[in-house]
């Protein structure tokens, strides 16, 4: 057996490690792993309507590093507008600073772009949960209009390149023009509703109080409109969500406060629904007498004779008791004359026949009553009951108290006073020497 010195074994150490590398230079290398690929919602060039698309169908956590991503892109465009008001501030010149102003403009619409992209990116990862307190306040920390107040050309010139701007009073010129119109539109179709339901609820199939038609219009309305707000200021880029959020706590706590406010709001409803009284009607409820001028679901306004407006809160008519005088078309005048003990009853009976006969306001249907009724203290009383229309009452029962009183007169009926016989006993006084 030969054995191999150690010169020869270093040799052959060496040239195996020789050829094994060249065998790995030439050999093919394994292709490496592709990088992944950016998601198109990262592009900062993508339009408003393409992202929200792209955002749709995306996890929190995917939102949320998208958030981070579009964050850096508004600190970038921040940064190019802070660079250029640099600029201007730094300017040799006025008219250099100028240019450089108007410049400003240009990049800030650039950023506004950006922060808009940015806000849907940072709605739709608050829609699935996300935390965006803080991404909320950076971006309204970096948006708008920034005046040196100290420079008053530098001031002016501002103005004017964001009056100008696309992005800038552009923008909200036409936000505002929308508004308007979308208000204006939504007042039209209120009222268009409103003349449609009214139309609906006139129909002889529906019987409906006009106190209850109204409330129906005016509820249909106002709905109307409240929609046409939240869409208008939409027109203006206010988020409206957070808003009708906030007006749902308010309104709890509100209406937790408010519960007499809401036994008012229930008695409303109930009287809207039993119709106890409509609009116009003559009316004693709630310890008040008044014609019915108009109703809400809180409260009842009455017109007293007198033209005095009384509010009565609806609970307290619908907790007591509620007097229609003009509920029916038609009501009984029921009047008393008194004649003296020594006139002759006949005469004075025929005599109120005739006048309640004669009156061209007098109903026959039902038949009018006329009797004696009482002999009283002082006279013998006739009851007279006549049926008119409702809106007649006040003229029968005035014009036959008249009548009556001229006939008496003329055919020599007394009507007594109210008398008292008073005995006086004479009692002897005791003897004081007694």
């Amino acid at each position: 057996m030969t054995r191999l010195r150690f010169p020869a074994l270093l040799a052959l150490l060496l040239t195996l490690l020789i050829g094994s590398s060249a065998w790995a230079q030439s050999a093919p290398a394994e292709p490496a792993a592709p990088a992944a690929e950016a998601h198109p919602a990262e592009n900062p060039s993508v339009g408003p309507g393409e992202l929200e698309l792209l955002l749709h169908p995306l996890f929190a956590k995917q939102l949320e590093y998208l958030t981070t991503t579009w964050l850096e892109f508004v600190q970038q465009a921040d940064e190019a507008v802070t660079t250029k008001k640099l600029e201007a501030l730094r300017a040799p010149n006025a008219d250099i600073r100028t240019a450089r102003l108007e410049e400003v403009a240009g990049v800030r619409d650039a950023r506004t772009a950006v922060i808009d992209r940015a806000r849907l990116v940072v709605g739709a990862w608050r829609a699935k949960g996300g935390d965006v307190t803080i991404a909320e306040a950076y971006l309204s920390s970096v948006e708008g209009l920034v005046l040196d107040t100290t420079d008053g050309n530098t001031v002016l010139t501002s103005v004017k390149s964001w009056v100008r701007s696309p992005e800038g009073g552009v923008r909200w010129g036409r936000n505002i023009l929308f508004f308007l119109l979308t208000l204006l539109a939504f007042r039209i179709l209120a009222g268009i509703v409103g003349r449609i339901l009214r139309r609906v609820l006139d129909s002889p199939k529906i019987q409906f109080s006009e106190m209850l038609e109204a409330f129906f219009v005016n509820t249909a309305r106002n709905m109307v409109m409240a929609l046409g707000v939240v869409v208008a200021l939409s027109m203006l880029e206010i988020e409206v969500g957070p808003f009708l959020a906030a007006f749902g706590v308010v309104g709890f706590i509100i209406g937790f406060a408010l519960q007499d406010t809401l036994g008012n709001f229930a008695a409303g409803l109930m009287i809207l629904l039993y119709r106890p009284y409509d609009l116009g009607d003559f009316v004693t409820a709630g310890g008040e007498t008044g014609s019915v001028s108009s109703m809400s679901l809180v409260s009842t306004t009455l017109t007293t004779p007198d033209n005095k407006v009384l509010v009565v809160p609806n609970g307290k008519i619908w907790g007591g008791t509620i007097t229609n005088v003009t509920g029916n078309e038609t009501r009984r005048c029921d009047l008393v004359f008194g004649i003296g003990y020594e006139d002759d009853i006949d005469k004075a009976e025929a005599i109120l026949q005739e006048l309640v006969a004669a009156h061209e306001n007098a109903l026959d249907d039902p038949e009018p009553v006329v009797r004696l009724h009482e002999l009283a203290d002082s006279s013998v009383n006739f009851v007279v009951r006549v049926w008119v229309k409702t809106s007649d009452y006040w003229g029968v029962y005035w014009d036959l108290t008249r009548q009556v009183k001229q006939r008496f007169d003329q055919d020599g009926i007394s009507i007594p006073f109210p008398q008292r016989d008073v005995h006086v006993h004479h009692i002897n006084a005791p003897d004081s020497s007694e």
